[in-house]
C-alpha cells in the first residue's frame, strides 16, 4: 500500500472512530463521523453525529473549523445527506465550503439519499472517492442499513442456558442460571438497543424490568407481545417513569376486554396475526434500528423462522439442569434432514467469570 493510500485509510478510520462515539444515541439515524483536511493535508476539523435532531457529522465538522476548508478534503464514513430533515442537507454545505475532494466509505441506503448526495457533489466539480474502509463502515451501521433495506429492525436474540442446553426447570423456574456478573453485563449491553421484546408468558412468569439500570437515557422501549392480552394488572413494566412500554397484541386471538388491565401510560398497538415480522416492521417504522429479543422458546422460534433475527447472543453457565422435560431455548423447527438445520457463523467467545458468552451471526 502506498504512503498516500495509508494516509487516506488513516483519516477514514478516524472518521469511523468518531462515528462510533454516537454508538447508542443516534437512532433512527446512522452513526457518522467526518474529518476535514486543508489543501496541504493538515487536519483542520472533525465532528460526529451524536443524536437525532442534532447537527450531522459534516455540520459539526464545519462548526469546528480552525481555518478555511477551501481546496481541502473531507472523509466521511457515510454518503452526505441531500434532503431536508430535522437538519439542513449536508451536501449543500460541502459544496459551498470549496472542498475539492470527498472520500465516502459507503453509500447511504436511505432512498432519500442513496447515491443522490454523491451525484450532487460530482456535478459541483468535487472529486468523490467511494469505498474506502467499506467493511468497517458496513459493520458500524449494519442495523441502520438493515432497517432501510428490509423495512425491519435488526434483531438480536439473547438467552441464558445451562451447559446441558436448558433455560429452566420443567416447572418453569429459571432464576438464576447465569452469574450476577453476567446479568450485570446484560443490563449495560441493553443500551445498544432501541427496543427490547418479550412475550406475554415471560411477563407473567418473570415480571422483568427490562432496563439498562441507568446505562442509557432514555431507556430502550420495552415491548410485550401477547396473543391473549391476559396480562397481570401489576407489573414492573407498567411503571412508565422508568422506561416507556408498549403492548402489541394479536387482534385475531386476543380478548380485548383485558385492555382495561393495562395502565393509560402504556401504549397499545394491535397487529392482525402473531407473525413476529409484523412486530419488527412496526418497530422499524418507529425508528428502531436495533432490537433485542429476550423472549421465550415459542416466540424465539417464530422470530427465527420469519427472518427477524440476525445475531444470537448465548450465555452458558457451568450448571446442569437435566430432565427431558426441562425448558429448551427453542420450540420444534420440524427439521427432517441435517442439511435443513440452521447454521451460524462468526463465532465470538468470551469468558465472564465462570460463564461463557458466545455471539454468532446467521449465515447468509
Amino acid at each position: 500500500m502506498s504512503k498516500k493510500n495509508v494516509s487516506h485509510t488513516k483519516w477514514m478510520k478516524r472518521a469511523i472512530f468518531l462515528a462510533s462515539l454516537g454508538k447508542n444515541t443516534t437512532s433512527p439515524n446512522p452513526k457518522v463521523g467526518a474529518v476535514i483536511l486543508d489543501k496541504n493535508g493538515n487536519l483542520i476539523s472533525e465532528g460526529f453525529h451524536f443524536k437525532a435532531g442534532m447537527p450531522h457529522a459534516e455540520a459539526m465538522a464545519f462548526r469546528n473549523l480552525k481555518k478555511d476548508a477551501k481546496g481541502g478534503s473531507m472523509y466521511v464514513n457515510l454518503e452526505p445527506c441531500c434532503h431536508q430533515g430535522k437538519t439542513p442537507p449536508c451536501v449543500d454545505k460541502v459544496i459551498s465550503s470549496g472542498i475539492r475532494k470527498v472520500y465516502v466509505s459507503i453509500q447511504d441506503p436511505d432512498k432519500r439519499v442513496s447515491g443522490k448526495g454523491i451525484k450532487l457533489l460530482k456535478e459541483a466539480g468535487i472529486r468523490v472517492h467511494l469505498g474506502l474502509c467499506k467493511k468497517e463502515s458496513l459493520e458500524l451501521n449494519k442495523a441502520f442499513i438493515h432497517r432501510n433495506i428490509t423495512k425491519k429492525s435488526f434483531g438480536v436474540l439473547k438467552w441464558a442456558m445451562s451447559i446441558d442446553g436448558r433455560i429452566g426447570l420443567k416447572n418453569g423456574k429459571s432464576k438464576w442460571i447465569t452469574s450476577e456478573q453476567s446479568r450485570s453485563i446484560v443490563h449495560s449491553f441493553r443500551a445498544e438497543f432501541d427496543a427490547i421484546i418479550i412475550g406475554g408468558n415471560t411477563l407473567r412468569k418473570d415480571n422483568p424490568l427490562l432496563t439498562t439500570r441507568g446505562s442509557k437515557n432514555p431507556e430502550p422501549l420495552r415491548v410485550v407481545f401477547t396473543k391473549s392480552l391476559d396480562l397481570p394488572s401489576k407489573s414492573s413494566l407498567w411503571d412508565c417513569n422508568k422506561a416507556k412500554t408498549i403492548v402489541i397484541y394479536d387482534s385475531s386471538t386476543a380478548n380485548e376486554s383485558y385492555l382495561k388491565r393495562i395502565p393509560k401510560c402504556v401504549e397499545v398497538e394491535k397487529i392482525p396475526s402473531d407473525n413476529p415480522e409484523l412486530i419488527s416492521k412496526l418497530l422499524a417504522k418507529r425508528g428502531c434500528n436495533k432490537i433485542l429479543w429476550e423472549c421465550g422458546p415459542r416466540l424465539a422460534t417464530a422470530a427465527i423462522q420469519t427472518n427477524c433475527i440476525q445475531e444470537i447472543i448465548t450465555f452458558i453457565a457451568p450448571k446442569i439442569l437435566g430432565g427431558e422435560n426441562s425448558m429448551n431455548p427453542f420450540g420444534d423447527f420440524d427439521f427432517r434432514e441435517m442439511d435443513e438445520i440452521i447454521k451460524l457463523s462468526n463465532s465470538q467467545v468470551s469468558l465472564i467469570g465462570n460463564d461463557i458468552c458466545v455471539k454468532n451471526s446467521f449465515e447468509n
